[in-house]
């Protein structure tokens, strides 16, 4: 009867775990970031706290000075973009849409997000208020319909968190995956991780870029923002 060879099985063992313990000692300890609930997280970048619009200009590059009131923004004049721009990132923002309610179709309650100022989460008025799927709240714009219709009675705070990461490339420059978004309705997952086709109205591949502006739409009609912030997301 042959020795079982201990000796080589225990050196296996030993190489297993020095092995494991170089993979995990690679791994960083989380950062530490409170969020409490319905609080702004601790990492996160301020875009509008309900007091003025510092973070934010026209599209043309003007002041912006939609109306700022009890907290809140309403929609007037023209598009607003950020002053910074972002990559990958979690963005959080509140809408209400007007009362009464007025218009049908696209004519109600519309403004809309546009992440990197290229790709548009539509912002409708979408209870009891039908349109085009693509083009409903929620929707990535004439892209990816919503999962469900997840939207509040007109005079109702509805919230967005949109999960969103950029395009990536090779070393020639060339694009090896699409940019990608999730997107929460009032806390219901209504857009899971989606492959953006290119810019909303554009060719796919157009404009695409490491870090963009947001945009919030003018539309004609009053719909009021609060509580906008979105955290950096370091790519994994």
């Amino acid at each position: 009867m042959r020795k079982k060879p201990y000796w080589l099985i225990t050196c296996i063992f030993l190489l297993v775990i020095a092995v494991q313990s170089s993979v995990f000692a690679q791994d960083k300890e989380p950062t530490v970031v409170s969020a409490l609930p319905g609080q702004v997280p601790s990492d996160a970048v301020v875009l509008f706290d309900g007091t003025d619009l510092s973070k934010w200009t026209y599209t043309n590059g003007k002041p912006a000075d939609w109306l700022v009131a009890k907290g809140e923004m309403t929609v007037k004049g023209g598009s607003i973009v950020t002053k910074d721009s972002f990559g990958d990132m979690q963005l959080h923002l509140e809408f209400c849409s007007p009362v009464p309610a007025e218009g049908e179709g696209q004519g109600r309650g519309n403004s809309g997000v546009y992440i990197h100022g290229n790709y548009e989460v539509q912002v409708l008025d979408s209870y009891e208020n039908s349109t085009y799927p693509d083009g409903m709240c929620g929707a990535v714009y004439q892209q990816h319909v919503p999962l469900v219709n997840a939207s509040r009675p007109p005079g109702i705070w509805q919230v967005y968190d949109i999960i969103f990461h950029v395009a990536r490339f090779d070393e020639n420059g060339n694009i090896i995956k699409r940019p990608t978004l999730t997107l929460l309705h009032n806390g219901v997952l209504i857009q899971d991780h989606v492959e953006i086709k290119g810019p909303t109205g554009g060719a796919a591949g157009n404009e695409e870029k490491p870090a963009g502006p947001i945009v919030l739409q003018d539309h004609r009609n009053p719909i009021r923002y609060r509580n906008i912030w979105v955290r950096p997301l370091s790519p994994r």
